[in-house]
């Protein structure tokens, strides 16, 4: 397939409450070189950075449970969540925001943090890039109880798991999230845990 040529006709803002919804009416040419008109909603909140911490030495992975108000209504009954240390970059680059966050929710102090890969997370509707991360923990690194932020409405629990333990739950679906089973089955496909 070629180049697609794309012209952006109109952007209009439907919400800017939270992140920023926008309809983008754009003509597209086709294959054929016919233009065709079309409209599509994109949903902007901001690119973001995933890490999985993990010991060679016990076997573990730290991740982290909380409320998911869209999970929640599409089903989750608890709308708790199990999912990787994760964060918006905040005009951050990706590294310095993951470890921020790592320390506000987890408490772990981390320096060293590997960079696995990038990916569009939902690309159909949201505008998001992901950073992927791993790194290396210790329990000396344990220097607060981690949890989140009060101000930014966080109550995170934070878990230490079995790395078989946490790839069981994938297969028994107590893991939904699409980013902690990507880090947990890179951590499987490279045989680093």
């Amino acid at each position: 397939m070629q180049n697609i040529k794309i012209n952006i006709e109109k952007t209009e803002i439907l919400s800017d409450n939270w992140y920023t919804l926008k309809k983008v009416t754009f003509n597209i040419q086709k294959e054929d070189g016919t233009i065709e008109l079309q409209s599509r909603e994109a949903y902007d909140r901001g690119n973001g950075a995933v890490i999985l911490l993990y010991n060679k030495n016990t076997g573990t992975v730290i991740l982290t449970r909380q409320f998911r108000l869209p999970t929640y209504i599409n089903g989750n009954t608890s709308g708790m969540l199990i999912e990787a240390c994760a964060g918006l970059l905040d005009n951050d680059n990706p590294e310095d925001c993951i470890k921020r966050e790592t320390e506000e929710e987890t408490g772990y102090k981390i320096s060293k943090v590997e960079k696995i890969f990038e990916a569009y997370m939902s690309p159909g509707s949201v505008t998001e890039i992901l950073y992927f991360f791993i790194a290396e923990y210790s329990k000396e690194m344990k220097i607060a109880d981690g949890g989140g932020l009060d101000e930014e409405g966080e109550n995170i629990e934070v878990l230490e798991l079995l790395f078989d333990k946490a790839l069981e739950m994938i297969d028994s679906g107590e893991i939904k999230d699409a980013k902690t089973i990507m880090l947990l089955q890179h951590l499987r496909i490279k045989n680093i845990l």
